[in-house]
């Protein structure tokens, strides 16, 4: 098969030849990694319009073209940043080694009115210049992604604080109604854009989950959220009828599963496993969602032996890959502290142990 194939397939809840693979990782494990290789590049995945080298060369089954909020992170090697949205980024380093970015700066902290502040223009282009790329050199032996993720919540509180959003969805809804509106505007149009180029995937997504329990109740995920998520997917479905819609949240989100399954949603990330059993999710909803994700980050990647890292690949793929419907990946970004071993380990093992059909144990 080829890796568009594959992808589809199991897309499809059908089993392919084996299951398809991928991992996204820092920019810092991603240079890591391609100096491993042999690779004398700097050029990086993570949140880029066009991405690098490294998917490919290791063999994943489809390729993803960033726009958005989500490509914030990372932007700029300045110890300190901002971004088109007028949020401040800083550099910070951690204590085990690596560095990451976080945002110091909120611009809408203060608004009383949504028409206080203007909005960039996804209509422009020159923004899907990547995506086109990608479309036109692999697509045909690719499935092409539009990542679109940090979508609805998580923009409205990067822009805003945290604290502030939460209020504002309880107490002060009518503004919140109006502010998540405005923001719509711009995951619109970008969606839109990725239909009409027909990407194989859009993949949009907020962060509704905390560990173990959810960071705002299933009853205002319906209230503000569910209905407009709706009302992109029916669009881009409308546009595309074939485009699969993906949605990531970490965490424990398991209370919303059913609402995102009931107005379209196809794929499922990152299935966190220390957060919701994949074999759960399968069970419950497998027939319906693709569980992308599904191999422990938090634990088995950075600290467990190759050997570990094999043995959960094994694991997911026996409980969540029967019947297709399971892309396999780390569940997030491979940080700078996983160890090479065991991110070849994960590759090997997925393709070692992904094999149709599945082996009984």
């Amino acid at each position: 098969m080829t890796h568009k194939e594959r992808l589809l397939t199991a897309l499809n809840h059908e089993e392919p030849d084996r299951v398809p693979i991928c991992a996204w990782y820092t920019p810092e494990a991603e240079r890591r990694m391609l100096h491993h290789l042999g690779v004398a590049s700097e050029e990086t995945e993570t949140y880029q319009a066009a991405g690098g080298p490294l998917p490919i060369l290791m063999d994943h089954d489809f390729l993803i073209s960033w726009v958005g909020p989500c490509t914030g992170y990372y932007a700029r090697p300045d110890r300190e940043y901002t971004d088109e949205w007028g949020i401040g980024w800083k550099w910070f380093e951690h204590p085990s080694g690596g560095s990451f970015t976080e945002m110091v700066r909120r611009p809408l902290a203060d608004i009383r009115d949504p028409a206080e502040f203007s909005m960039p223009d996804f209509s422009r282009e020159d923004r899907y210049w990547g995506a086109r790329k990608l479309l036109d050199e692999y697509g045909d032996e690719y499935g092409i992604m539009g990542g679109c993720a940090c979508t609805l919540f998580e923009l409205a509180w990067y822009l805003r604080g945290m604290e502030r959003v939460l209020m504002d969805l309880a107490v002060n809804k009518d503004f919140a109604h109006a502010y998540l509106d405005k923001l719509m505007a711009w995951i619109q149009t970008a969606g839109r854009k990725f239909a009409q180029m027909k990407v194989d995937i859009i993949w949009i997504g907020d962060d509704f989950g905390a560990q173990n329990r959810m960071l705002v109740s299933p009853a205002v995920f319906r209230e503000f959220f569910k209905p407009r998520y709706a009302q992109l997917f029916a669009e881009w479905k409308a546009i595309h009828p074939g485009v699969k819609i993906a949605f990531h949240s970490d965490g424990y989100v398991y209370p919303i599963l059913s609402d995102l399954v009931e107005i379209g949603l196809d794929i499922l990330n990152p299935v966190q496993p220390k957060s919701m059993d994949p074999a759960r999710v399968k069970r419950d909803f497998g027939d319906r969602l693709t569980l992308w994700g599904t191999v422990d980050i938090q634990e088995v990647l950075p600290y467990g032996s190759p050997e570990d890292v094999a043995a959960e690949v094994r694991l997911r793929v026996r409980t969540a890959g029967r019947g297709g419907g399971l892309i396999l990946a780390p569940a997030h970004n491979i940080q700078a502290d996983v160890p090479i071993e065991n991110i070849l380990a994960f590759y090997h093992s997925a393709k070692e142990h992904g094999q149709y059909p599945i082996a009984e144990g």
